[in-house]
């Protein structure tokens, strides 16, 4: 039998769909290249029509909570692109309602820093939350103010002093009062405040139990610099 007397099978017929353009019957004599044509025609039309999955939603991305002196570096660099003399005089966390500060950690850091050479003082912020009580994530400077530096409020400090970290400070904190504040209400925020202390210069974080310093259940006061408690402040 030759190639070209090839006849297609009628019981081979193919059932018209439509996902398909299909073909039923098909008699006579057919080649073996257009068979094997239209096939591939049958094969390719079907897979065009294949629905695709969409593509999900990618998921929120979480909170990124940093110790204070992790905070710190990122907030330096940019006040150092506002003044190369900047000199720090507070460092200060916030709490949002997806980083309670608790460990040491916020996803919200600010640093003020003070520049002779500018005759300013400007605050910088980073942040890691998209709560809605948060600002944008990474870094955002603030307004700039007049420097003036014999105020006590604005009292500048070298970085070398800040050796002790935010979560080393809650530690002590917690062997202060701390732990008995959190264990009656495990929901109570924590805000540090680090700043130069000119009464007995030194370096100190204040470890604030309460959404604000003024309505504190407990503030404790650690050296920054040797991590050793100072005495409780409230």
């Amino acid at each position: 039998m030759k190639m070209r007397d090839l006849v297609w099978p009628k019981r081979a017929a193919v059932k018209e769909t439509r996902a398909c353009v299909c073909f039923r019957g098909l008699g006579g004599k057919r080649t073996f290249a257009t068979i094997v044509f239209l096939i591939l025609s049958l094969l390719v039309g079907c897979n065009s029509n294949t629905a695709t999955a969409p593509e999900g939603k990618p998921a929120p991305k979480g909170p990124e909570l940093l110790t204070a002196r992790a905070a710190f570096q990122k907030l330096f660099i940019a006040a150092r692109n506002y003044a190369a003399d900047v000199k720090p005089f507070r460092i200060q966390s916030t709490p949002t309602t997806d980083g309670n500060g608790h460990d040491g950690k916020s996803a919200i850091w600010s640093a003020s820093f003070a520049s002779a050479m500018q005759h300013g003082v400007k605050p910088f912020t980073w942040s890691g939350s998209d709560a809605t009580d948060a600002p944008s994530r990474g870094v955002s400077p603030g307004n700039e103010d007049v420097y003036n530096p014999s105020n006590a409020s604005t009292h500048v400090f070298d970085v070398a002093y800040l050796k002790v970290d935010s979560d080393q400070a809650f530690a002590a904190a917690q062997k202060h009062g701390g732990e008995k504040i959190l264990e009656k209400d495990p929901s109570t925020p924590v805000i540090y405040v680090c700043d130069w202390n000119h009464n007995t210069n030194e370096l100190t974080w204040h470890v604030i139990y309460g959404s604000d310093r003024d309505n504190a259940k407990l503030t404790v006061a650690v050296n920054a610099s040797t991590g050793e408690f100072i005495r409780v402040e409230k």
